[in-house]
């Protein structure tokens, strides 16, 4: 090849147009087309009413139809007894077991009387004693009356001295007085024999009450004392006796709903042993006082259905059942219960989201306490009444939602 053709190879051709890069703005496209689309799915995802679940609010029905309040508490005995001695002694008998009944005045156990009986034999011998003193004195002041008698005949007679008289007359006196001094002599003697009886009969320890033993707290060869002498070696009781038909129960109402209360009104009691035994009662006070410390005030209730299942300290849930209202008075609002989870907030900005169609409205409410997995409303809230279920944080008051879930 010539240099010519060479040079002609390497001279650049101004007429032929560049290349496009076609696959660069197809790039661009597809990028613009998915930031769109991503934009137009969260817009509307936005724009769009958020899913919730909504639950109907109920009455409470722990305690049967027409429960107005629910409360926990316990059974308590309103005679109840460790019984001990009056005085510090040696057991020498127990006659008393765990679950036994007794009957007031039953022997319950007794103590050495070795000392006591000792004291009552040196009592009664005294008291023998003073009585045959007695016996002598008298009969010698009969004698020194006839004397002094006498002696005041032949006085008027002239026919002794006035000094025989005299010492007639002090015989006649100092017989008196001794006799005197003998008959509280006798008197001392008698009340002494006396206190060494009640000395004997405080060695034998008897129960104050019918009841049941519950509690079995000495054995013979123990000391008992009706004071702790300390160190832990001296028992201060015998035994405790619980009168079964004392029975109650004491349940501590919240300050709050206290006014949802009133003497006589009937109960239903349900032990938490028999889930399913529905106990009559009513209500027999309300202790007028409150405990500032838990905001309760402790509520008395009779027990009507006695039974041997029913004993102290059993744990017991109390439905409190309406009642007509005193003249002028409107009736309680009953207790309306939710999932604990559909409440935002505690104290006064605890609030409920009601669903009213496809709207929610937020609502004020009067918390009550947490019955399981559920929280009672005082006030704000009617049974029947849609609420939603874990509310999102995002939801207020007056939003569009679309219910996923609906329950009773």
């Amino acid at each position: 090849m010539q240099t010519s053709d060479l040079l002609k190879e390497l001279r650049i051709d101004r007429d032929v147009r560049p290349r496009r890069s076609y696959g660069r703005w197809i790039a661009i496209a597809v990028v613009v087309l998915v930031v769109l689309a991503a934009g137009g799915f969260l817009l509307r995802a936005r724009l769009a009413p958020p899913t919730v679940r909504a639950v109907a609010a109920r009455a409470s029905s722990t305690g049967g139809p027409g429960s107005v309040l629910d409360a926990s508490g316990y059974v308590t005995a309103r005679r109840q007894a460790t019984v001990s001695a009056k005085i510090t002694g040696k057991v020498t008998e127990v006659l008393i077991e765990e679950g036994q009944r007794v009957k007031e005045g039953a022997v319950m156990a007794r103590l050495d009387d070795t000392e006591a009986r000792a004291a009552l034999t040196l009592a009664r011998a005294q008291l023998v004693q003073a009585r045959s003193q007695e016996g002598e004195i008298r009969a010698m002041l009969a004698q020194a009356e006839r004397d002094y008698t006498r002696q005041q005949e032949l006085f008027q007679r002239q026919l002794v001295a006035a000094q025989a008289l005299d010492a007639a007359l002090a015989q006649r006196d100092m017989l008196r007085a001794r006799l005197a001094n003998n008959v509280e002599q006798v008197r001392v003697a008698n009340d002494n024999v006396g206190v060494a009886q009640v000395q004997l009969d405080n060695t034998v320890i008897r129960a104050p009450f019918s009841g049941v033993v519950i509690a079995k707290s000495a054995q013979p060869g123990e000391m008992i004392s009706p004071i702790s002498a300390g160190g832990g070696f001296t028992r201060t009781g015998i035994g405790t006796v619980v009168d079964m038909d004392s029975l109650e129960i004491q349940v501590d109402v919240n300050e709050s709903f206290i006014n949802r209360v009133t003497a006589e009104q009937p109960v239903e009691a349900t032990l938490n042993a028999y889930p399913d035994w529905k106990i009559p009662g009513a209500v027999i006070a309300i202790i007028p006082t409150a405990d500032r410390s838990k905001a309760t005030v402790k509520v008395r209730i009779a027990i009507k259905s006695k039974d041997p299942r029913i004993v102290p300290d059993m744990g017991v849930r109390v439905a409190f059942l309406t009642t007509a209202p005193p003249p002028g008075q409107p009736a309680p609002a009953p207790v309306v219960l939710v999932p604990a989870d559909a409440v935002r907030g505690e104290g006064p900005d605890a609030a409920v989201f009601v669903l009213s169609g496809e709207r929610v409205s937020r609502r004020t409410v009067t918390l009550g306490q947490v019955v399981g997995a559920e929280r009672e409303i005082a006030s704000g809230l009617r049974p029947g009444e849609r609420v939603v279920i874990a509310p999102p944080p995002s939801l207020k008051d007056g939003d569009t939602v679309r219910v996923a879930e609906s329950t009773k």
